[in-house]
């Protein structure tokens, strides 16, 4: 009779999503199972690894990756689930007779930025241990003006762009998901610049803007923005019924229930949607998630538990929430972008698109947190919002040579369609998103 003790460890991610640059993925992994913070900071590009070594798991990842984990619970030992989604995992129990321990809230999402240490040691495992491996320098712009800071910010977002095109995206049509906000907006102008500058045909984008039954701003402002630049003709809207809107659906694609993160996830799959059923075969999508994080560019106001001090004194608050040893950091969900990033992740992957958002990347948050935010805005809510247009429009002029428009900031879900429709399309309360997501484990 065998009675060493036993565990198992199943990855069902897919390696073949990481857009790695510098090194092989198995490389990338071996950096990973140092555990050596400096080294696995040195991974470029957007990826979610999972090293194991004996009793020892871990796992890093970027934003632009999400990765889960659950811990399973057979006779001979534990069993270390992994995969991108919680339903991934359900399913996986299910097969193998294990899905009576399963509940959504017992997985847990590894978060952003951190090596997460997992010790598979049997009863009960002890809690993951997490080492950050990502740490920009905050301030390191001090005594800069918005134009230089600028340079810096977008010259970096244009180098992550350009590595993209030569390394990923190297043939095939690139769709814009395109609001003409100043994110969106950024993305696409040196998107165009770099496909000239490399050599390449600008016909090879588009600028996909949705409309909700001929309705919303966002279709208007797309127009406006890209006349004005005389690059109407990439514009491409598209017009789909306000009855394809299904937040139902959303919530079980995103699998999750947070208010704006929903509505934003059902106007991007309608989006996505669309655009799948007018070309069958498209598959690169570059967009903005990421921009608003960076800049600190949320209506404060809006969310009664931050301040304006709380946002500028922070760490990366808007890209990780509270941060892993507060109390009110969510391990099933991580926080921030970290945990938000599902609603392009996911609706993008699952409409067979390869997703890519340059905003999310490392090096391009690395030089938006050095920025000297207290400084520059005297902790006052409208010079922070004013900020940003400052500094990206300023960016895309150095590198691009264009005008970039800037419009006040509308929330992506608010400009496809009218105030009217989208009221009565998405619940006011959160506990409906909930439910709707655990129906699905009922």
């Amino acid at each position: 009779m065998n009675s060493q003790y036993v565990n198992n460890v199943t990855d069902l991610t897919n390696p073949e999503k990481n857009v790695i640059y510098n090194m092989t993925h198995e490389e990338a992994v071996n950096l990973v199972r140092t555990g050596n913070v400096e080294a696995v900071r040195t991974i470029d590009g957007q990826f979610s690894l999972v090293s194991v070594e004996g009793k020892t798991i871990r796992m890093a990842r970027s934003i632009g990756r999400p990765i889960r984990y659950f811990i399973a619970k057979r006779p001979a030992g534990p069993e270390l689930v992994i995969a991108e989604r919680i339903d991934v995992i359900y399913n996986y129990l299910k097969k193998e007779g294990l899905d009576h321990q399963f509940h959504p809230s017992y997985t847990r999402m590894a978060p952003a930025h951190y090596i997460t240490k997992i010790e598979l040691l049997g009863c009960p495992d002890p809690n993951p241990v997490y080492n950050r491996f990502f740490t920009p320098e905050r301030n390191k712009f001090t005594g800069e003006n918005p134009a230089k800071i600028g340079e810096k910010y977008i010259g970096t977002l244009y180098n992550e762009i350009k590595k993209w095109l030569l390394f990923r995206a190297k043939t095939g049509p690139i769709g814009v998901t395109f609001s003409a906000g100043i994110d969106s907006g950024s993305v696409f102008l040196l998107t165009y610049q770099a496909l000239r500058e490399l050599g390449e045909s600008p016909s090879r984008l588009k600028a996909f803007t949705l409309s909700i039954d001929g309705d919303g701003a966002d279709l208007l402002q797309a127009r406006k923005f890209l006349e004005s630049l005389n690059l109407g003709m990439f514009l491409e809207p598209v017009e789909v019924s306000f009855s394809s809107l299904n937040w139902k659906k959303a919530v079980k694609v995103v699998e999750d229930y947070k208010a704006l993160d929903i509505q934003s996830a059902t106007m991007n799959l309608s989006l996505l949607e669309g655009i799948r059923a007018k070309y069958p075969n498209w598959k690169y999508l570059i967009d903005g998630d990421g921009g608003d994080e960076n800049l600190k560019d949320y209506p404060i106001e809006e969310n009664p538990e931050l301040t304006i001090r709380s946002v500028l004194n922070n760490l990366m608050l808007y890209h990780e929430g509270w941060g892993v040893e507060s109390i009110k950091h969510s391990l099933t969900y991580s926080g921030g972008l970290s945990r938000g990033y599902m609603r392009s992740f996911a609706t993008s992957d699952l409409s067979g698109f390869e997703g890519f958002s340059p905003y999310t990347l490392p090096n391009v948050i690395e030089i938006s947190e050095g920025i000297p935010y207290i400084d520059m805005t005297n902790w006052d809510h409208e010079k922070l919002y004013e900020l940003k247009g400052k500094i990206v429009s300023a960016g895309v002029k150095t590198v691009t040579g264009l005008e970039m428009p800037v419009f006040q900031k509308r929330r992506f879900q608010h400009g496809a369609t009218s105030d009217r429709d989208f009221s009565r399309h998405f619940p006011v309360k959160e506990i409906d998103y909930r439910k709707e997501f655990l129906s699905s484990y009922e």
